[in-house]
């Protein structure tokens, strides 16, 4: 018997395929800090848990395909909040981001054509692209330059007769980085010229610092027919074990292929979902000392990075997540290195290859991500382990010198 083509070619992830070796350090008594995935320590907020305790109905029975009404209005009255006109017939709620990405995939293209992203990006694309049968086409762009996008020349030199849409992460995950208006203005005009969707994965949008602002998307009238918003409480609310995502688009053609994929999974769950709820009606003032936090953690790992001999970085604008490029030749043998071989006081530091947020063969090698969500004390500790095992491993392994197997 033979598995798919789909089934033997989807990648692994590059976050959890080292997972094994951390459980293997683990148990030898290493103590690991985990700055490899965006799993952060901020608690998750009483009403999310209170509305799980309180949950008391007598049958755990299926809700709408498309998600409670009382969720999507406070949705739609959270995009609201930021001057963004939205109803709740415009949202469907989803398991996830994830949930949110494949199925959006799914309805701006068919198998074999594409969509172009630009690269670094967040890995899992990768999968729900296979899932969907369909092809991502990377822009890449550069750490030296701080990750922006280039002229609208060269991005269009990507786009071909296959092309379907566009998709920016903004805050970004991997690189933090933000986009400027005028970048997002620049792929309005494409898309517009092109017939093509433009898709927002905005999960982030809450942590942008230093006194910045987001611009969704959904803000320009001009492309009220082509923007597709995903969304998520997983960061927003520190409920990623929650699973509750959304799609957001006023296409109600779009709106309507996608209800037809949430009724053949027939819902999204239903406690989770009256969790999220409750932590939509906090209020906005619940995200400030939350975004504060993010930047103080953000300040403490550019500072305690930077004077690296070698490293390329540019500070994050949002999101907390960072690429950094390292004077190494292989990052991925020196994160396994770093949980096989290296300890300060039983203790050592797992970050994420940068190599499988990439498409482009060979690029990334020399990169990791670093996800910022360990407390400031745990975070100084963690840089102090990073920078010595780098150090040692440099004296290991030069460039003259053959990494073991």
């Amino acid at each position: 018997m033979n598995i798919s083509k789909r089934g033997s070619r989807i990648q692994a992830s590059p976050i959890r395929k080292l997972k094994p070796y951390a459980d293997q350090a683990k148990k030898e008594g290493v103590h690991i800090y985990h700055l490899n995935i965006g799993q952060p320590d901020v608690p998750t907020p009483q009403p999310v848990w209170d509305a799980i305790k309180n949950y008391n109905e007598e049958v755990l029975s299926y809700g709408p395909a498309q998600g409670f009404l009382e969720l999507r209005q406070a949705v739609a009255d959270y995009f609201q909040s930021y001057g963004i006109t939205v109803g709740s017939e415009d949202i469907i709620i989803t398991i996830g981001g994830s949930e949110a990405i494949h199925f959006s995939f799914s309805v701006v293209a068919d198998y074999g054509e594409e969509i172009l992203i630009p690269e670094p990006f967040y890995t899992n694309y990768n999968g729900f692209a296979s899932f969907a049968g369909v092809q991502i086409v990377p822009l890449t762009l550069d750490v030296e330059e701080g990750f922006r996008l280039p002229p609208e020349k060269e991005i269009e030199s990507q786009i071909t007769e296959k092309t379907r849409a566009i998709l920016l992460c903004s805050p970004n995950n991997p690189t933090g980085s933000v986009y400027t208006p005028e970048e997002i203005e620049r792929i309005i005009t494409l898309v517009k010229k092109h017939d093509l969707f433009l898709m927002g994965d905005e999960v982030y949008k809450e942590f942008i610092y230093d006194g910045g602002t987001h611009k969704s998307i959904l803000e320009y009238p001009e492309i009220q027919e082509r923007a597709i918003v995903v969304d998520s409480i997983s960061k927003r609310f520190s409920s990623c074990g929650a699973r509750v995502g959304a799609v957001i688009t006023r296409n109600q053609e779009v709106y309507q292929s996608l209800l037809k994929f949430a009724q053949a999974r027939l819902c999204p769950p239903s406690v989770e979902q009256k969790a999220a709820l409750d932590a939509y009606r906090m209020g906005s003032e619940y995200f400030q000392q939350v975004r504060e936090e993010y930047q103080r953690r953000r300040d403490v790992l550019f500072e305690g990075l930077k004077d690296i001999p070698g490293v390329v970085m540019h500070k994050p604008q949002g999101a907390f997540y960072i690429i950094v490029k390292l004077p190494i030749e292989e990052s991925e043998h020196f994160v396994k290195w770093m949980l096989t071989d290296f300890r300060v006081d039983k203790e050592t530091v797992m970050v994420a290859p940068a190599q499988g947020f990439y498409s482009s063969p060979g690029k990334g090698k020399d990169e990791v991500r670093i996800a910022y969500v360990l407390n400031e004390k745990q975070l100084k500790r963690a840089i102090y382990i990073l920078k010595e095992g780098l150090k040692k491993y440099q004296n290991l392994f030069s460039k003259n010198e053959e990494k073991p197997a």
